[in-house]
C-alpha cells in the first residue's frame, strides 16, 4: 500500500506491505498495527501515531491500496454477492458478509470457515440475531485464502386454518417439533379441524401423507412429531371447502406460492 504524509516526504512511502500480523513498517515512525482497518481508518491510525510519537502536530495522511496480493478470502453460499473479496489487514466475519452484500433471504444460521492450511477441519459458526452479543467465537477474524460458506436455511410449511400460514425458515440441522411449527404459525384458527391434520413429506417415490390428530398430541396422548426440511403441515377448516377436498396436489401447490417468513416477527 501507499502511505502519503502531506508535505512530509521523509515520512511517506510509495510501497509498504501489510504483514500477516496486520502491521506496516513506516519510515521513521516504525511499526503501526492496521489490522482490520480500511484505508481511511488506517490513515487515522497513522495520524494518531505520528502525534503520539511527537513527530507531527497536525498530520494529514492518505492511504491507498496498491495491490491486495494474496490478502483475499472467498465467501460462498447464501450471500447476495458471493465471490472473492480483499481482507487487507484482516477482516472479521460480519465485515466480510457485509462486503458480499449481506445475507440472502434464504440464509441459515450456520457459517463454515475453512482455512487454507487445514481445509479438512472447517470451523462452524452459529450466527446470532443480536449483533451486540457477538463474541470473538461468533465473529472471528478471517485470514487470507480462507473460504467462508453461509449455509442455506431449510423451510417448513404450515398451511390451512392457522393465524399466520406460510413457509418458515429453519436451519437444516435444526430440530423443530410439530407443536413448535404451530407456534411459528401463531396457533390455529377457531375453525381448525385438529383431528384431520396432515403432514406431507417428500420421499424418493413422491410424497407420503401422515394423518394426525393434533388433539391427541396436544393432550399428551400421542408423541410429538419432528418436522423436517420441506415438510408441509396442513390443518383444514371445519367451515366450507378446504384444499384437502381437492387433494394433496392442491396443498403442495399452495406451499409453492406461500408467503415465506424469515423470523417470528415478520
Amino acid at each position: 500500500m501507499s502511505v502519503q504524509v502531506f508535505d512530509t516526504p521523509e515520512l511517506s512511502t510509495d510501497s509498504v506491505r501489510v504483514s500477516k500480523n496486520g502491521e506496516v513498517n513506516l519510515p521513521v515512525l516504525g511499526l503501526v498495527n492496521v489490522k482490520g482497518l480500511n484505508p481511511i481508518q488506517a490513515a487515522v491510525r497513522i495520524e494518531s501515531e505520528l502525534r503520539s510519537h511527537g513527530l507531527m502536530l497536525e498530520p494529514h495522511v492518505t492511504v491507498s491500496v496498491i495491490e491486495y496480493a494474496s490478502e483475499v478470502a472467498t465467501i460462498l453460499g447464501e450471500v447476495k454477492d458471493p465471490g472473492v473479496y480483499p481482507i487487507w489487514g484482516g477482516r472479521h466475519l460480519l465485515d466480510l458478509i457485509a462486503l458480499a452484500g449481506g445475507l440472502s433471504t434464504e440464509a441459515g444460521k450456520i457459517v463454515t470457515i475453512a482455512h487454507r492450511d487445514d481445509p479438512h477441519h472447517p470451523k462452524i459458526i452459529h450466527l446470532v440475531q443480536n449483533v451486540k452479543s457477538l463474541g470473538a467465537q461468533q465473529n472471528p477474524l478471517i485470514l487470507p485464502d480462507d473460504t467462508v460458506e453461509v449455509g442455506r436455511a431449510g423451510i417448513i410449511y404450515v398451511l390451512g386454518a392457522f393465524n399466520k400460514q406460510g413457509g418458515f425458515l429453519i436451519d437444516n440441522n435444526e430440530r423443530v417439533s410439530l407443536l413448535q411449527a404451530i407456534t411459528l404459525a401463531g396457533g390455529w384458527a377457531p375453525s381448525a379441524a385438529l383431528s384431520k391434520a396432515r403432514l406431507i413429506r417428500k420421499v424418493p417415490q413422491g410424497h407420503e401423507v401422515l394423518r394426525l390428530d393434533l388433539k391427541h398430541i396436544l393432550y399428551g396422548k400421542q408423541a410429538d412429531v419432528r418436522i423436517e426440511n420441506g415438510d408441509i403441515l396442513y390443518v383444514p377448516s371445519s367451515l366450507g371447502k378446504t384444499l384437502a377436498t381437492r387433494g394433496i396436489e392442491a396443498i403442495i401447490a399452495a406451499a409453492q406460492t406461500a408467503v415465506i417468513y424469515t423470523s417470528v416477527n415478520d
